[in-house]
């Protein structure tokens, strides 16, 4: 077949379309995908802020690509214009956590399994990664950690508070330090030796000491 023949009427009226039966179940079986992908985002989503539309794009790209995929594979022209198509395509969205790279790239390769055919897969597959997402991003550990915001009135209350926060912690960093007159505050990054945060309290009430803030360290932090 010579590269003429593929654009001929006779080539065209050959070419294979999708039932309706494999697109109803194909694209139901997406949106249902879709929503369990929300599910387990939204269950482990540990981020400052909640949006709830990257939630539904989670959806609806699931339900996208596997449209898409379903026409690429039913008609080798209209997956020449797709390519075509989809290659001026930019995307600047920021991605504010790693993790929702992973639910993007799971959204993607969901629709393009079922427009595959391979339903299985991709409901056990999914399953499986919803399980392992749900048990190790919801995994509490003493572990974690935080940054302790220390603002102290000298040097001697600065000296009291960092030995005090030595005592009750396992490691202990100072990431940055901002000394004024008669303001000294530090940013630390510690680890709990339990889940026990009362500590603060402590510390908040020592001689010299006017504030003490506990924070979660996400790894983002700019010292």
């Amino acid at each position: 077949m010579t590269f003429n023949d593929i654009f001929k009427s006779s080539f065209l009226e050959n070419v294979t379309s999708v039932s309706i039966v494999d697109m109803v179940l194909a694209m139901t079986l997406a949106f249902a995908i879709g929503l369990f992908i929300f599910f387990v985002y939204k269950k482990t989503y540990q981020g400052v802020m909640y949006s709830s539309s990257f939630g539904v794009t989670l959806v609806a790209l699931s339900m996208i690509t596997t449209l898409v995929i379903l026409a690429v594979t039913s008609n080798v022209v209209l997956s020449l214009g797709m390519v075509g198509a989809l290659s001026i395509v930019r995307f600047r969205a920021a991605i504010k956590e790693p993790l929702e790279i992973a639910f993007l790239f799971w959204s993607i390769a969901v629709g393009i399994v079922l427009a595959a055919g391979m339903i299985p897969l991709a409901v056990f597959g999914s399953i499986i990664i919803g399980l392992i997402l749900l048990i190790f991003v919801n995994r509490k550990t003493h572990l974690v950690p935080y940054i302790v915001v220390l603002s102290c009135d000298g040097h001697e209350s600065e000296k009291k508070a960092t030995e005090f926060i030595k005592s009750k912690v396992n490691k202990f960093a100072v990431k940055s330090k901002s000394a004024q007159k008669g303001s000294v505050e530090l940013n630390i990054e510690i680890r709990l030796k339990d889940d026990n945060t009362d500590f603060v309290n402590e510390l908040a009430d020592i001689a010299g000491v006017e504030s003490a803030v506990l924070v979660s360290y996400n790894g983002e932090y700019m010292g």
